[in-house]
């Protein structure tokens, strides 16, 4: 049976977040370009922006990087992504600076990651907006309730770059009594799996590596056949591009990098203090990676994050095509 749009939590998530289907373009380092963000909101669904993709990798300032894809999507709504664990003081200052600006720009939709979010819950609560924060587990999820977020997106074990460690069935089930909208991230390819998602009871889904696969995307073309080209089986995990797993197209480069952590990383991540400076080593050194990657001839240019849905992925398309593909599945008429 088609899932119909009148359930109670896919419609209070279509009310937060303002669109048309339940669907969102999740936040992606590097591939959040402005021009993939706005094709999808443009399409009916919400595009995410990553605030360090759209200023670091894509080059925009902030401000006018929120203008361009206004522009370019007409004016439809988008969210911002918030990554709001505390790794330094400059950097909770510049996370500051960015929610201030997405709120004067009219952004009314924050997706939340790591961290306590109530700073950004009380930020947006004053201006009507709402946050969504991930969750990979009950515990986590809870702390966020006790933020005050209006609603969770469930990254289970099939997602792409963080991801969760439990099935998606599993997670909404440890999840489902919460009272908030949950949104299903991870494992989502094509329209059957969307389907399946809202009748286990998710109020939508979040979408990354479908959305890598578009002519939107700016991520290089090898990237993109990749991931049409993969099965489940060529995705890996590696705890050496951030100090925790990470879910990757198994590569050359991967392989080199190796997948865990030393055991120097492996204490200095167990420590409350140390963990950020370790988290920040790995950063940088990915961020280093990725530069080089960015060039045409780099040697390293494939470090690529992706989930097992690039099992149901098999074409680069319009990224609207996919939204309004996905729309007609759940349509209610």
């Amino acid at each position: 049976m088609t899932p119909r749009l009148e359930n109670e939590a896919v419609r209070l998530f279509l009310t937060h977040a303002r669109v048309e289907t339940p669907l969102i373009c999740g936040p992606m380092y590097p591939c959040s370009n402005p021009e993939l963000v706005a094709a999808v909101s443009a399409a009916g669904g919400l595009g995410i922006v990553q605030p360090i993709s759209l200023t670091y990798v894509h080059g925009h300032d902030f401000r006018e990087g929120l203008r361009l894809i206004s522009r370019l999507s007409g004016g439809k709504p988008i969210g911002m992504n918030a990554l709001i664990e505390a790794s330094s003081e400059s950097y909770k200052r510049r996370m500051e600076q960015w929610v201030t600006i997405a709120l004067e720009e009219g952004v009314r939709f924050f997706v939340t990651s790591l961290g306590n979010p109530k700073w950004i819950v009380d930020r947006a609560h004053a201006a009507g907006a709402v946050v969504y924060h991930d969750a990979t587990e009950r515990r986590f999820a809870e702390k966020a309730m006790a933020a005050g977020v209006d609603g969770l997106i469930a990254v289970n074990k099939h997602a792409g770059g963080h991801l969760g460690g439990l099935a998606k069935t599993e997670l909404f089930v440890q999840l489902q009594d919460l009272g908030v909208p949950v949104i299903c991230a991870g494992g989502i390819g094509d329209e059957k799996e969307f389907v399946h998602a809202l009748e286990i009871g998710y109020a939508g889904a979040q979408l990354g590596t479908r959305f890598i696969a578009t002519d939107e995307c700016k991520a290089p073309q090898a990237y993109k056949d990749a991931i049409c080209r993969a099965t489940a089986d060529d995705i890996v995990t590696t705890e050496r591009l951030s100090g925790v797993p990470v879910a990757v197209l198994n590569t050359p480069s991967v392989e080199r990098l190796g997948r865990t952590a030393g055991p120097i990383a492996r204490w200095m991540l167990k420590g409350r203090k140390t963990k950020h400076w370790m988290r920040t080593i790995y950063g940088l050194k990915s961020i280093w990676a990725l530069k080089r990657g960015l060039g045409r001839d780099a040697p390293d240019k494939d470090f690529w994050q992706a989930g097992k849905s690039v099992a149901s992925i098999s074409s680069i398309e319009p990224a609207g095509d996919i939204v309004r593909r996905f729309a007609r599945a759940v349509s209610t008429d």
